[in-house]
């Protein structure tokens, strides 16, 4: 088990400063919300005053204190006049990518900065009619394409272990501020690894459920048929709760027993040219799931990377443009994809707009027809059969295979002595199985000697996300949880 020091509902109790408050995880804090022993206005001033100690991180593109106090003071006077949420009184982060009506939607982009939709997103309507408030909207990659969050409209998002090095995107105002203890859990989209990447960079927890297990409308599209939304907090305990909300089973998920658990570990693919800071870390989480009792199964995923990067491109590029143009007709009119693109701040962002998505290499719709008919479900039978052929019900291996890097290397980073893309090498792992909708879930594993955290990745079969979750409960407590940062 781990050593690290977990502050709980029984300190917090024990010691009722705003310290120990900020420590609490949802589940910790929802009972005592619900019951009354703390008030939903005073921990969400902890909450407040974290996020001010914190600001240098860059965590928000919007935050209204005053709204939000108010929202917790409406939430202790429900207290005891009528039947509470699941979520009482609990502050919660929400990428600035998904529909809020009382607060703007920017995605990250100049052209949206007045952009006000007029409703909730589904996902989080169903979070806040849980009872959950809405502590702020955060920071991202513009408009989720990239994984470093240094936004050149809102500015870069700084990883709380480290703030000279990159939080991890495209959520990486989710990741930073979950981590920095300024609010224990929010929701996330992940179309390529956004919401796994910035959980394993700045060390927390995340699950990108099953596509369509989460409603996908209201927020601005990156990809409709890769775009998930999913949650990310410090504790596995807590994925389960937001994921029971949104999802509407409310039934316990209980640990999954680890003796004789069969793990698939594919080294042919996700385990090479790992950084030698962060391999020893992965060997080590192994070695404990194996004398945990998992049973780890070594075989690699034949000719996956030759399928998965023939169906994903089309699929993608073809999307980012029509499926944002889509969403922009219906939810305000005001501008199209044209001058949303030819407004965007971060060059990474709009090279690859210009050129993949409406340039010269953006996909033919029948290119983009055969990768759906074809590619896509290539990679999903090849998966499919995986998990079959080697009876099991997860595969393990490093979420990203290198950690974060200093804040500005937006285009290449250096890896075992070669330059290699930096969107490309930190997708590396987290994008195959995007293409075919299945679960996964990241948790972290430990630190490197530099101090960074490590994450480690489960995925699992096609609508099997709660036997993830509870897979998940039990590795969580092999590892426990990482140290608060101290930077």
């Amino acid at each position: 088990m781990s050593a690290y020091t977990i502050v709980g509902a029984d300190q917090a109790k024990a010691d009722p400063s705003a310290g120990s408050l900020v420590e609490l995880t949802a589940t910790e804090a929802v009972p005592l919300l619900r019951s009354g022993e703390l008030s939903a206005e005073r921990y969400t001033q902890a909450l407040l005053d974290q996020c001010r100690k914190q600001r240098a991180l860059n965590a928000f593109i919007w935050q209204d204190e005053t709204q939000v106090l108010e929202a917790a003071r409406t939430a202790d006077k429900k207290r005891g006049a009528q039947r509470l949420g699941p979520l009482h009184g609990l502050p919660i982060l929400v990428k600035d990518n998904i529909d809020t009506a009382n607060a703007p939607t920017t995605a990250g982009t100049p052209a949206l900065r007045d952009h006000h939709p007029v409703y909730h997103a589904p996902v989080v309507a169903s979070l806040f009619s849980a009872g959950a408030i809405l502590l702020g909207k955060t920071n991202m990659h513009e408009l989720a394409y990239g994984i470093t969050s240094n936004n050149a409209a809102f500015g870069a998002v700084h990883n709380p272990y480290n703030p000279a090095m990159i939080p991890g995107g495209s959520s990486g105002g989710n990741g930073a501020a979950i981590a920095a203890r300024m609010c224990p859990a929010g929701l996330g989209t992940d179309t390529g690894g956004s919401v796994r990447i910035p959980a394993a960079l700045c060390g927390i927890v995340s699950l990108r459920p099953t596509v369509g297990r989460y409603p996908r409308a209201g927020i601005v599209p990156l990809s409709g048929t890769m775009d998930t939304a999913g949650p990310m907090a410090r504790s596995v305990e807590d994925l389960v709760l937001l994921d029971s909300v949104v999802t509407g089973r409310l039934g316990p998920v209980l640990p999954a027993a680890l003796k004789g658990l069969r793990l698939g570990v594919p080294r042919g693919f996700f385990y090479d040219n790992l950084d030698p800071s962060l391999a020893p870390v992965i060997e080590n989480a192994l070695a404990t799931l194996r004398r945990a009792g998992c049973v780890l199964v070594e075989a690699d995923i034949p000719d996956l990377e030759k399928l998965y990067t023939a169906a994903r491109p089309p699929i993608s590029y073809y999307e980012m443009f029509h499926d944002l143009s889509r969403y922009l007709h219906e939810s305000s009119g005001q501008v199209d994809a044209k001058s949303v693109i030819a407004r965007i701040a971060s060059p990474d962002v709009k090279a690859s707009y210009q050129t993949l998505g409406i340039g010269p290499l953006a996909p033919t719709r029948e290119a983009y027809e055969t990768a759906m008919k074809q590619g896509r479900p290539a990679v999903q039978a090849c998966y499919r059969d995986y998990f079959r052929a080697h009876n099991v019900p997860a595969i393990v291996f490093p979420t990203t295979i290198l950690p974060a890097r200093p804040i500005g290397q937006d285009s290449e980073v250096e890896l075992n002595g070669r330059k290699f893309p930096t969107l490309a090498i930190y997708t590396h792992n987290a994008r195959p199985m995007t293409v075919t909708g299945i679960p996964g879930m990241s948790l972290p594993v430990g630190l490197t000697n530099a101090g960074l955290p490590v994450g480690l990745e489960l995925d699992a079969p096609e609508g099997t996300d709660r036997q993830l979750l509870s897979l998940g409960l039990s590795i969580e407590r092999l590892f426990g949880r990482l140290p608060a940062p101290q930077a």
